[in-house]
C-alpha cells in the first residue's frame, strides 16, 4: 500500500536541486575586500559587458538598488548567498533568462558563478555554469597557478573553485538517528552535511545540503561524480527508513494532522512552518496527502519571512506575515481560499 514508485536515476522524491558554483578572480586585481566601490562597479560592468557580448541572456541587479528585504529574500530563496545579502556597495548580481544562472560578483571573490538544476543532475548544472566561465574565460584572465589552481581568497576552495551541493529532504533518517552518524561519515571523505536553509547549522524541515569541501587535487568532473554517488547512496537509506517509517500508524497520524492544520489554519508561523511541510511531502511522496510535491518544494523556499514581504511588496507585522503565509498554504495546496 505505501510502496514508493522510485525515480532510480534522478531520485526526485528525496533530492530536490543540484547546484554548481565556480568561485573566479580577474588576474592581477586585488580580492574584493581590498577593492573600493568605484573599482568593484568597474569590475561589475566588465563582467556584464562580456557576457552581454557573448550573447547569453542574462539581467544584472545593482545589489545597492534592493530593499534589504528583497536581498535577504534572495538568499532565503538560495539565488545568493546570506554574506552577499548582507552587505550591498559596490555588488551586482547577474542572472540567466531562466533563473538557472545565478552569478555573485565582489562577494569573496570577483565572480561566483551558481547554476542550478532540479533534482539529481549535477553535471547539467556543471554544464550551465562553464557555459558562462567559458565566455568570461576568453576575455577576463582568470587568477591561476600551476601548483594551486584557480586562486581565491578563501584558501579552502583553492583548486578547481568548485562546490557541488545537493538539497535532501531526509525525513526518515532524521527522526531514526542516522544523520549524525551519516554527517560523521560523509565529512571523513571530503564532503559536508549541513542544514539547507538560514544559517545552515540548524536544520528546518528536514532539508540538508550535501556539499563537497575538497576543491584541491581532484577535477571539476571528479567532484560531480563524487557528490551525486554520495547523494545517491543516502538517497537510497531514506528509501529503506522512509518505508518502514510510514508503517507506523503514529507517524501516519502526524502526517494526517499536518495536512488537517495546514488546510484550515489562519495563522502558520515561520517556526512551525517547516514541520508541517516535512510531513506533508513525506506523506504525499507515498501517496498519503492529496498535495502536489513540488509545490511543497517551492513554498518550503517562498514561505519564509523575507519572501513574504517581497510578495506583500512592503514590511510585514509578524502576525501579518503568519495570516498571508497560511493564506497561500490554503490556496496553493489545498485550492482554499
Amino acid at each position: 500500500m505505501y510502496m514508493l514508485s522510485f525515480m532510480p536515476e534522478y531520485h526526485g522524491d528525496v533530492i530536490l536541486s543540484s547546484a554548481v558554483r565556480l568561485s573566479r578572480n580577474i588576474d592581477k586585481i586585488p580580492f574584493p575586500v581590498r577593492l573600493s566601490v568605484p573599482e568593484r562597479d568597474a569590475i561589475n560592468k566588465k563582467v556584464y559587458s562580456v557576457l552581454c557580448d557573448a550573447g547569453l541572456p542574462v539581467k544584472a541587479t545593482d545589489m545597492s538598488k534592493l530593499y534589504p528585504y528583497e536581498a535577504i529574500a534572495l538568499a532565503e530563496r538560495g539565488i545568493i548567498s546570506p554574506e552577499f545579502a548582507s552587505s550591498s556597495g559596490g555588488r551586482m548580481l547577474i542572472s540567466s533568462e531562466d533563473g538557472c544562472v545565478s552569478i555573485m560578483l565582489n562577494e569573496d571573490d570577483h565572480i561566483r558563478i551558481t547554476a542550478f538544476s532540479p533534482s539529481l543532475q549535477p553535471e547539467k548544472a556543471y554544464e550551465s555554469a562553464e557555459t558562462y566561465e567559458n565566455a568570461l574565460d576568453g576575455k577576463l584572465r582568470f587568477a591561476f597557478d600551476p601548483e594551486l589552481g584557480f586562486l581565491t581568497q578563501n584558501p579552502k576552495n583553492l583548486g578547481t573553485g568548485v562546490k557541488v551541493s545537493a538539497v535532501l529532504h531526509l525525513p526518515a533518517l532524521t527522526r531514526n538517528g542516522t544523520v549524525s552518524s551519516l554527517i560523521s561519515t560523509v565529512s571523513k571523505l571530503g564532503m559536508s552535511i549541513r542544514g539547507a536553509f538560514g544559517d545552515s547549522l540548524s536544520v528546518r524541515g528536514d532539508m540538508y545540503r550535501l556539499s563537497n569541501n575538497i576543491t584541491l587535487g581532484i577535477d571539476e568532473k571528479t567532484a560531480v561524480s563524487n557528490l551525486k554517488s554520495m547523494a545517491l547512496q543516502i538517497a537510497t537509506k531514506e528509501h529503506a527508513c522512509a518505508e518502514e517509517l510510514i508503517k507506523d500508524i503514529g507517524m501516519r497520524d502526524k502526517i494526517n494532522r499536518a495536512q488537517g492544520l495546514l488546510s484550515t489554519a489562519m495563522l502558520v508561523d515561520n517556526d512551525e512552518m517547516p514541520e508541517m511541510l516535512s510531513l506533508l511531502r513525506l506523506g504525499a511522496v507515498y501517496g498519503l496527502c492529496p498535495v502536489d510535491v513540488g509545490t511543497v518544494n517551492e513554498l518550503m523556499y517562498t514561505l519564509q519571512p523575507a519572501c513574504l514581504n517581497c510578495v506583500a511588496g512592503g514590511r510585514l507585522s509578524t502576525r501579518d506575515r503568519d495570516e498571508l503565509r497560511a493564506k497561500i498554504i490554503r490556496k496553493k495546496l489545498f485550492g482554499a481560499e
